[in-house]
């Protein structure tokens, strides 16, 4: 795999759209995604507080189980 390829979701980037019921409105999103970003080897997270869902982008050493924890923690878990 090539870097270009690494920073436009080569093979080895996960994504995952997370359901989070507990999401009210744009600060909600904002704690979240500080949260997220903290976590070595998430590369994106975007929020939306309408469709209260949060959409991750990662790759190792993050993983999912990793990502749903930390949501847990904030009081923010995915359904």
């Amino acid at each position: 795999m090539h870097f270009s390829d690494r920073l436009h979701g080569g093979e080895d980037m996960e994504h995952k759209t997370f359901s989070i019921p507990k999401i009210s409105c744009g600060h909600c999103v904002m704690t979240i995604t500080k949260e997220l970003k903290e976590l070595q080897g998430v590369h994106k997270v975007d929020g939306n507080p309408q469709f209260k869902t949060v959409e991750v982008e990662w790759d190792a050493p993050a993983t999912e189980a990793q990502i749903r924890a930390a949501l847990t923690d904030i009081n923010f878990p995915a359904a």
